[in-house]
C-alpha cells in the first residue's frame, strides 16, 4: 500500500494530546498548531478515524508550496497527482481559508484551485467535455497562511466528535472530542470512581465509559473514505474494525456516575448512554451539586459547568463554584479537574489550582482548572 502524508486536525490546545494518541498507535508524529502530521497508508487512514478520541478529521496532504500569485496557485497545483487520487467521476468540491496572505479571496482561491484541478484531471483522462462529478465524494481544502498553500483531502467526512451515539443535547453541549481530551487529562485509572457533578447529556461519562472500556470511539460509524473504491480495498474498513474489536475490554468493571440538577437532561443522558451500550458502566441521578457527598477515595471528577455568560447568571454560576469548593476541598485524595471561561473560578472556588491548561471549547476560550489528589493506597 502507498504510503501518504497526512495530518490529523485538532482545536487549539488539544494538539498534544492527539499526538499522544498517535504515538500510542505507533506513528511518529509532528504537531503543530491546530494538528499533527505523521505518515500511514490507506489502512492507517482507516485505523485512525475508528481510533482518534481527540482529533477532527484526518487529511491526506495532497501537496504543500508557497504562492503569491494567482498564476503560481494555479500551475502548482495543476502539477499535482490528482488522477492518483481521484477517479474521473469524482465528486471534489474544494472548501478554502486564507491567513494573512496575499491570496485573501478565498471564494478566487477556492475557483482556481479547482479550475487547476479540473484542467489536470481533463487532460489526464483526455477529456475536452466538463467532467461529470457524479461519483462519490472526495471533499478538498486550500488553506493558505503566510502565503505556504496546503492542499489536502479529508478522508472523514462528518468530524470525528460525531460518534453516533448522542441522539439528544441539550443548551452548549461539549463536544465528545473534547469531553474525551477532558478524560485523558485527567489520567483517570478505570479501577478508580470517576464521577461528572454537571453531566449535562452524559458527553464526558459516556467518553470515559468508551476510555475504560477500550473502545474506539469511531467503530459505529462510517467515513467518507469508505466508498472510495479507486483507494480502499473492498473489506479492509471491515477487518480494521474486527481489530478493534478484538481490543475492547467489555468485561472490565467501572463505576462511572453523572448527575444534573435538571432531570431533563438527566433523561436525555440515559438515552445517550443506552446507544453507546454503556448502561451497565454508568449511573445517572438527578442531584445538586451541594446535595453530593462520598466517602469513596483515590477517585477522579471531571465538570464543565455553566460560565455564566450572561450577566443575569454570573451571581448562580459563582454560588455553584462555591459550592463546588466546600465539598470538593476536603477531598484530598480525589483529583478535581473543572473547565469554565470564567477566568475567577479560583476566587469563588476558594483555593488555586494545581495546575492551569488554556483549550478552546469552540471559539471560546476556557481554562481547565486542576486540582491534583494525593493518592491514598
Amino acid at each position: 500500500m502507498e504510503d501518504y502524508q497526512l495530518i490529523a486536525t485538532a482545536a487549539a490546545g488539544i494538539e498534544a494530546i492527539v499526538g499522544k494518541e498517535l504515538r500510542r498507535l505507533g506513528y511518529e508524529t509532528r504537531v503543530e498548531n491546530g494538528r499533527v502530521r505523521f505518515t500511514g497508508n490507506i489502512k492507517d487512514i482507516l485505523t485512525t478515524n475508528i481510533w482518534l478520541r481527540t482529533a477532527d478529521r484526518v487529511k491526506i496532504i495532497v501537496g504543500e508550496f508557497d504562492a503569491t500569485t494567482f498564476d503560481d496557485l494555479f500551475e502548482q497545483t495543476k502539477a499535482l497527482p490528482w488522477d492518483q487520487l481521484l477517479p474521473l467521476d469524482a465528486e471534489f468540491p474544494v472548501e478554502g481559508k486564507s491567513h494573512r496572505s496575499q491570496l485573501h479571496n478565498v471564494p478566487s482561491v477556492q475557483a482556481i484551485v479547482k479550475k487547476a484541478i479540473a484542467e489536470k484531471m481533463m487532460a489526464v483522462y483526455h477529456r475536452r467535455t466538463k467532467l461529470p462529478e457524479a461519483g462519490h465524494l472526495y471533499p478538498l481544502e486550500v488553506a493558505i497562511n503566510k502565503d505556504h498553500v496546503l492542499l489536502t483531502l479529508d478522508t472523514t467526512g462528518d468530524s470525528l466528535f460525531k460518534r453516533g451515539y448522542r441522539k439528544d443535547k441539550g443548551g452548549a453541549p461539549l463536544k465528545e472530542n473534547m469531553a474525551a481530551a477532558l478524560v485523558l487529562l485527567a489520567h483517570w485509572f478505570p479501577d478508580n470512581p470517576f464521577v461528572d457533578p454537571v453531566c449535562g447529556s452524559g458527553t464526558i461519562p459516556i467518553e470515559a465509559g468508551l476510555i475504560g472500556h477500550n473502545i474506539a470511539p469511531g467503530i459505529n460509524r462510517s467515513f467518507v473514505c469508505e466508498q472510495w473504491e479507486n483507494l480502499v480495498p473492498t473489506g479492509l474498513a471491515d477487518e480494521v474494525r474486527d481489530e478493534a474489536d478484538d481490543q475492547a475490554d467489555y468485561d472490565v468493571q467501572l463505576e462511572i456516575h453523572g448527575y444534573d440538577i435538571d432531570q431533563r437532561m438527566v433523561e436525555i443522558a440515559q438515552r445517550n448512554c443506552q446507544a453507546a451500550g454503556l448502561t451497565h458502566d454508568i449511573t445517572f441521578k438527578q442531584l445538586a451539586v451541594k446535595d453530593w457527598h462520598t466517602d469513596q477515595i483515590n477517585g477522579v471528577l471531571v465538570a464543565n459547568p455553566p460560565y455564566g455568560e450572561r450577566l443575569s447568571d454570573r451571581e448562580t454560576v459563582h454560588e455553584l463554584y462555591r459550592q463546588m469548593g466546600e465539598i470538593y476541598r476536603p477531598m484530598t485524595t480525589w483529583s478535581k479537574y473543572i473547565l469554565t471561561a470564567d477566568l475567577e473560578f479560583e476566587h469563588y472556588y476558594g483555593a488555586k489550582a494545581t495546575k492551569r491548561r488554556k483549550l478552546y471549547n469552540g471559539a471560546l476560550r476556557t481554562d481547565l482548572f486542576q486540582y491534583w489528589g494525593r493518592k491514598r493506597r
